[in-house]
């Protein structure tokens, strides 16, 4: 066996420690924490594919500063964690994993092949979710008990919706750059604008802002719920005033960073709307031909007016069906009044439970219908509860928001590039 002479021992020793120096080259530097480049290109990868961004190294290099932020972040929180000794358990990041599976339509096990398939590092998910769930128990042992909401300011807040019962809700989404000194205000705007053209070019809201939006409400896709614009930042509401349902926002300065709003639905407080009454029907309908005689119409006919006539429970109406006309009939359970045929709609709402209808044309033939129960259509004032936990949660975010601008300012961040 020939020896390998020094010179090219030392290049070999040169080569494999410039691709070791590759690997674990520092992307920034967190107290005592290192975010490696390597972290950094898989979070990246992580946020690409589940946003739906194409994966293209223009995109990859205008998200980064972002996502190291993030990753930043992520460190500061963990750090505060250890501190306090708080951590979550591998049952529970388990169960979020699982969460993950069910929220997609994805079978048990299912969210490791994609990830495979997608080329996303699983631990990279791991470690989003575990630093997501740990900083979450910090807020809550830390900051919960400062939180108190008082009987008159529920009070408060329930006269003023009986003041405005008239005016119109939003059902609104978010997503919430934070900027943590001036000199970073360019840099989120472009994102901001990049998030905005991403979504325009067919990229799902909710998935945007899971990964990029930093506020509480990226956990649930940015959604805000319901709300009144005095509720919200006046640049906020001001620009809701503008919107229509399905319109999205240009970037909005406010509350110490960049907001983009997404205008879901709106409706009028105390006046609900009858198309999302939520319904359980039973359907009979006894087949008809299309051609089929008049003697034979009348037949069918007359038949389902004395099922309409005798029937007086779901239960008899669905055997009915089951036994006469397996396959015209059918059991609808939890459908919005809005879904169905303009003319059956106006019947069954007009219905009381284990009502049944006269008999109606229907699809296939002649049927009768009886809805079994029947859930009024939201629009009346929040209950107090509801108020309270509302206001809760308003004051744990703006409280956790501080808590973590606190944590940066105290930490040591040196970014490598």
């Amino acid at each position: 066996m020939k020896s390998i002479p020094a010179f090219c021992l030392f290049l070999v020793l040169l080569c494999s420690g410039s691709a070791l120096a590759q690997v674990t080259r520092i992307a920034a530097i967190v107290n005592d924490d290192v975010v490696s480049l390597n972290d950094l290109n898989e979070r990246i990868t992580l946020v690409m594919r589940s946003a739906g961004m194409p994966d293209t190294p223009q995109n990859r290099d205008r998200v980064s500063s972002q996502v190291l932020r993030s990753l930043i972040d992520e460190r500061l929180e963990m750090q505060e964690a250890k501190r306090l000794s708080i951590s979550v358990s591998k049952k529970e990041i388990d169960q979020a994993l699982a969460r993950i599976e069910q929220q997609n339509n994805m079978p048990k096990g299912g969210l490791d092949t994609v990830l495979a398939k997608q080329g996303i590092s699983r631990a990279s998910l791991v470690d989003q979710v575990t630093a997501s769930l740990t900083w979450a128990k910090v807020v809550r042992s830390r900051l919960s008990q400062d939180v108190t909401i008082s009987d008159e300011e529920v009070n408060e807040v329930l006269a003023r919706l009986k003041d405005t019962a008239d005016v119109p809700q939003d059902r609104v989404a978010e997503i919430f750059l934070a900027i943590d000194n001036p000199t970073q205000e360019p840099e989120v705007k472009q994102l901001a604008d990049r998030l905005i053209e991403q979504i325009r070019s067919g990229i799902k809201f909710d998935a945007v802002a899971r990964q990029f939006s930093q506020s509480p409400t990226a956990a649930v896709g940015g959604d805000l719920g319901w709300v009144t614009e005095s509720q919200l930042l006046p640049e906020l509401g001001d620009a809701l005033k503008k919107m229509n349902p399905g319109e999205m926002s240009y970037p909005l300065h406010a509350g110490g960073g960049y907001y983009i709003l997404y205008l879901v639905d709106r409706r009028t407080m105390g006046k609900p709307n009858p198309d999302d009454t939520v319904l359980t029907l039973v359907e009979a309908v006894l087949p008809l031909p299309s051609d089929a005689p008049p003697d034979q119409q009348q037949r069918v006919l007359q038949h389902a007016q004395q099922i309409a006539g005798r029937v007086k429970s779901c239960g008899e109406l669905a055997k009915i069906g089951r036994d006469e006309a397996p396959q015209t009939s059918r059991e609808l359970p939890d459908v919005k009044a809005g879904e169905l045929p303009p003319a059956l709609r106006q019947t069954v709402l007009g219905l009381g439970i284990a009502e049944a209808s006269k008999p109606l044309p229907m699809p296939g033939g002649i049927g009768v219908v009886m809805v079994c129960q029947k859930k009024d259509p939201p629009g009346g004032l929040p209950s107090r509860e509801e108020v309270a936990d509302s206001l809760a949660r308003e004051r744990l975010d703006a409280l956790a928001r501080r808590y973590l601008r606190d944590l940066r300012r105290g930490a040591y961040v040196d970014i490598r590039g």
